[in-house]
């Protein structure tokens, strides 16, 4: 394999494993920040012990999102110094501002939350989780207003052979940066609300920590049909501006090569190939795509040969994921609804089916995230700065295809580590689990399981 394909894998590796763990603290810290508000509020003690052990994971997960993100920065210099030549006036910015105003600001409460124990008032203890809530947002934000700016770059003049910003807020607030952003949070609260059910919905199995894990459940389910349903109405926003600004990327997500009117949306269907559509039998909704991306039926779309070939994304790729990714969502959504229903009904704490499902359907929206992440990237192709510079250019000309492989193979190592280590102690965190109440606190009980009809026999005739 060549250099640029090797160090085209080593970032999408290292970016996809790292970004595991700023999803799921994302939406965690604003977890923890409902819990300590409710805590701060009634002084409960169930809603104490609750807070204290979801900061427990935010922490381990946090702790690993660090030391998996130090090393994707480093590629910048290693693998791509050309790309960070040419962009590193605009591209280093918010990289920088992620690094001194969220980093440090979610970082330096979020040790005040852990080792100040007793030692700190409530109200205290309430405002720094509200901070290292604000300090994963903003962290957030940073980051897509660095990677929007590649998707749609803005506020900059080609000056030699360097791009130089000229304009910081609309840089910063690209066309894709606040679509993406939406979208990326709704994304995380889908991934911490469904680890928070899913640790819920196990507790109340195992009938242990009945008190923590129902409210936990409760909370979590309240999150995630909002997170879920957000996830929809984020995404098609952020699609729609897709269409208007990435035509070839939005005409690969939807496997159109011929400019058309009234298109319709595809809902199941064989990824087309690079040159042109799938034969094969497909499931596909009339004119919805032309209505839900310019309010009209009969709207025209542009295809795939309305552009030169050499700016078309790999279509089967581009297009699998997006329409794997829209599936999995919907299957979230079902799940989260029907978790609703029975919320409605009184029997969400005893339905063992419902609660299995919710344990199963922990890590849907994390491998969700993932295909929208590559989607995004792979769509971008064959563009590192959309538009602007390929990524066959961004390549660092001294760096051989083996130095890639080896650092590739010792980052996979690392990283493997990394991984398990984290699921070791999340396992060893989850079954240990929060504190016990205090002696002489009343015990929740949980409720009578659902019985269990049992068949009638069946008298045979002599």
């Amino acid at each position: 394999m060549s250099a640029i394909d090797l160090a085209r894998i080593q970032f999408a590796f290292t970016v996809a494993f790292h970004f595991i763990f700023p999803a799921v603290t994302i939406g965690l810290g604003f977890f923890v920040a409902v819990a300590e508000t409710i805590r701060w509020r009634t002084g409960s003690d169930v809603w104490d012990r609750l807070a204290r052990f979801w900061i427990k994971v935010f922490a381990l997960t946090f702790a690993v999102g660090v030391a998996t993100g130090i090393v994707m920065e480093f590629q910048f210099g290693t693998n791509w110094s050309r790309y960070s030549t040419f962009v590193g006036d605009i591209f280093g910015s918010p990289l920088a501002a992620e690094a001194i105003l969220a980093f440090f600001l979610e970082s330096t409460f979020l040790g005040i939350l852990l080792w100040g124990g007793k030692r700190i008032g409530s109200t205290l203890r309430w405002f720094s989780a509200l901070m290292v809530a604000a300090g994963a947002a903003l962290s957030g934000l940073w980051i897509i207003i660095a990677n929007s700016w590649m998707q749609t770059p803005a506020g900059y003049e080609i000056q030699g052979d360097r791009a130089v910003l000229t304009d910081f807020w609309a840089a910063a607030f690209n066309p894709s940066t606040l679509p993406r952003y939406a979208h990326t949070i709704m994304s995380s609260l889908a991934v911490a609300s469904f680890l928070i059910v899913g640790v819920g919905a196990w507790y109340l199995l195992k009938q242990r920590h009945y008190d923590v894990a129902r409210r936990s459940l409760k909370v979590g389910l309240a999150i995630a049909i909002v997170a879920s349903i957000g996830m929809f109405l984020t995404g098609d926003t952020s699609s729609r501006q897709v269409a208007q600004t990435q035509e070839p990327k939005f005409a690969a997500m939807n496997g159109l090569f011929e400019t058309s009117q009234g298109v319709p949306m595809i809902i199941l269907a064989f990824p087309p190939s690079q040159s042109g559509p799938s034969e094969l039998p497909s499931i596909a909704v009339p004119n919805l795509l032309s209505l839900l991306t310019t309010f009209d039926p009969n709207g025209t779309i542009e295809g795939l040969n309305a552009f030169p070939t050499d700016q078309w994304p790999p279509v089967a790729a581009t297009f699998s994921t997006y329409h794997l990714m829209v599936g999995l969502g919907t299957l979230m959504l079902l799940v989260m609804a029907v978790g609703v229903f029975l919320w409605w009904r009184g029997k969400i704490e005893i339905s063992r089916r419902w609660l299995w499902t919710a344990v199963i359907a922990t890590p849907a929206p994390l491998l969700a995230v993932q295909l929208g992440w590559a989607t995004a990237e792979i769509g971008r192709q064959p563009w590192i700065v959309y538009g602007v510079m390929r990524t066959a250019d961004g390549i660092s000309p001294i760096v051989s295809a083996p130095e890639i492989l080896v650092s590739l193979i010792g980052f996979g190592l690392v990283y493997l580590a990394l991984g398990l280590l984290w699921l070791f102690l999340l396992r060893r965190t989850l079954i240990i689990g929060p504190d016990q109440p205090p002696e002489g606190s009343p015990i929740e009980e949980p409720p009578e399981p659902m019985p269990v009809t049992q068949p009638k026999p069946v008298e045979v005739a002599s």
